[in-house]
């Protein structure tokens, strides 16, 4: 018998969703989002997913967004899903004739990126304005199904030339026996890549950024390890394309401690 999670409760400026609201992402989607894990109502890098709602928000629209007023929108979803621990999204959308933003707030089940090691398959594709994390991207679902179809976990979206840029749901770091090595590329700068390179920084092994492509000398092969990361944890890479990693448990150990030990804010 197939089992189904349990909808979501939604919220839209701090008020149950209803047919005639639910048809403002619906039919007015562009906007942006924030994706956060919530747990005991407290999230590791609050501050970030804040600044990056404000930001996306004067960037599309010209207007600024609150920080007090989206935790507040995220409290009293949380209290009306009756949750302490919870997968959360807030986005923001502007219908035409408005003159203030929309703020939707999603609230579903908690979730955890699991811990095996994962498969990605190259693709062809970087995002337009990658430093905006937006909903409706066609190309990162689309490539990400044509991966799993092929028998990998996630896509890996690069560039001309097959420069790197990053996974369709990730971030993607490398190990090269001495650091953490991002790519030097145009992509969305995740929170929880934030929070490791902030920590990274703190115990005194700061995290690089520099080209990586997927052959030649700066190919994904020169690299000792690979992990991803998102909202949901890190991961490590086994495998892109034929190009295999071994599992660097020390590495993936130093980047959950890191993780672990980024302070939690209350929202």
């Amino acid at each position: 018998m197939t089992t189904h999670p349990p909808a979501p409760h939604i919220e839209l400026d701090g008020r149950p969703a209803t047919e005639e609201t639910l048809r403002i992402p619906a039919l007015y989607g562009f906007g942006h989002f924030t994706a956060l894990q919530v747990r005991d109502g407290r999230v590791r890098g609050l501050g970030l997913h804040l600044a990056r709602l404000d930001a996306a928000n004067r960037e599309l629209f010209e207007l600024p967004v609150d920080g007090d007023r989206v935790r507040e929108l995220i409290r009293h979803a949380l209290d009306g899903a009756g949750r302490r621990d919870a997968s959360v999204r807030v986005n923001g959308y502007l219908p035409p004739g408005a003159t203030r933003t929309t703020l939707m707030v999603t609230v579903r089940e908690p979730a955890v990126m699991p811990a095996a090691a994962r498969s990605l398959m190259s693709v062809p594709y970087a995002r337009s304005a990658p430093h905006i994390k937006r909903p409706g991207e066609f190309g990162q679902t689309y490539y990400g199904m044509l991966a799993g179809r092929a028998g990998f976990d996630e896509a890996l979206l690069t560039a001309p030339g097959g420069v790197v840029t990053e996974g369709a749901i990730t971030n993607i770091g490398f190990w090269d026996g001495a650091s953490v090595v991002w790519p030097d590329a145009p992509a969305l700068a995740g929170i929880t890549m934030a929070l490791l390179e902030e920590g990274l920084e703190r115990d005194g092994r700061p995290s690089v950024r520099r080209p990586v492509t997927l052959d030649g000398p700066d190919g994904v092969g020169r690299f000792r390890a690979a992990f991803v990361c998102n909202s949901q944890g890190i991961a490590p890479v086994r495998r892109i394309d034929g190009t295999a990693f071994a599992v660097d448990e020390r590495l993936m150990k130093d980047l959950g401690s890191v993780h672990d030990s980024a302070p939690q804010d209350a929202v």
